[in-house]
């Protein structure tokens, strides 16, 4: 760079170190998409309301590159949607059919998956029609039943025979139960992948967690029951995504660091964000994103997480994807 001509060299010399200084905002941030390559692997359609044209100015915005839609299950009154209230998953997400045409309107973003409430007797006619529709994993699996039930093991057999993942929502006492049992599922079926998600799969990074606490703060002692699934079994990933994700990372940083290290090659980027515009302090997506871009080790760790696992997890095979055109907002 040559000093501007009207400028004294100690002016110069003070402009060019603010430059340098001043950092640079985050793609979501600075209103044009990602350099890198993104694969969010949990979002919802009509997630509380949000409308398809919110939604994918909200996923331009943040630059991401392919997104894995997650529909809900039937609409039914039965104890395992806590008498129709978890119905949506809990959040008005629209079902199989609204993340199917989606993806088909909009093929270079979105990607689809299949689901139903896992204990109706049509469960897995319902989710085998969509896989052969072109459905890339079972989810989102978020109803009141046990983990380790016959349920959960009909839906494994299916993704074992169509060679999905399963992804599940692990809230104590609530959806999916009992996660100190799951390795019998994961022994049971090696060739299935699954991966897990919410509060008490993340708050069980800490060997010292307590079960009745959702969104724990304080430091974690490694060697939870998360951290050992993780450890332990090859067929088991993580998604960072919800706030109970972002609290897994931001409560103790330091141990962030090496969970991420240590399990890279098993934990994926996902928002599970309900926000309308995709960037700022309002945007669990957003600060997900930056939080991993910070915590990851190093460069090749944060590209696994952000894009090659999920490219690889969800046989999204191929050159990476460019980014996504710039947010109409």
């Amino acid at each position: 760079m040559t000093p501007h001509p009207q400028l004294s060299r100690r002016d110069f010399l003070a402009a060019s170190a603010l430059l340098i200084l001043t950092p640079k905002l985050p793609a979501a941030e600075s209103g044009t998409a990602a350099a890198e390559p993104i694969i969010d692997i949990h979002q919802h359609t009509n997630y509380s309301g949000r409308t398809d044209e919110q939604f994918i100015a909200h996923q331009r915005a943040m630059g991401v590159s392919k997104t894995i839609l997650l529909p809900a299950g039937s609409p039914v009154e039965r104890p395992s949607t806590h008498l129709g209230k978890s119905n949506g998953l809990a959040a008005q997400c629209g079902g199989n059919q609204s993340v199917m045409e989606l993806a088909r309107q909009y093929p270079k973003e979105f990607v689809f998956g299949a689901n139903e409430v896992s204990d109706l007797p049509t469960a897995r006619t319902e989710i085998e029609k969509y896989l052969k529709l072109g459905a890339v994993i079972i989810a989102e699996q978020k109803f009141s039943l046990d983990c380790d039930s016959e349920f959960i093991e009909i839906v494994a057999g299916l993704a074992q025979d169509y060679g999905v993942p399963v992804l599940m929502h692990f809230q104590h006492d609530t959806y999916n139960m009992g996660i100190e049992r799951f390795h019998k599922i994961l022994k049971k079926f090696p060739k299935v992948n699954f991966i897990g998600h919410a509060q008490t799969w993340w708050g069980n990074i800490d060997r010292n967690h307590d079960q009745k606490v959702l969104y724990p703060v304080t430091p974690v002692t490694a060697g939870g029951i998360t951290d050992r699934l993780l450890s332990d079994y090859p067929n088991m990933y993580g998604d960072l995504s919800a706030g109970s994700g972002l609290n897994s990372m931001l409560r103790d940083e330091e141990h962030a660091r090496g969970f991420l290290g240590r399990h890279q090659n098993q934990l994926l980027f996902g928002s599970d964000c309900n926000d309308r515009i995709g960037r700022g302090p309002g945007c669990q997506g957003a600060q997900i994103l930056a939080a991993v871009r910070r915590l990851a080790p190093y460069p090749k760790a944060l590209r696994k997480i952000l894009y090659d696992n999920a490219a690889r997890l969800l046989k999204m095979t191929g050159k990476a994807p460019p980014p996504p055109p710039p947010s109409a907002q």
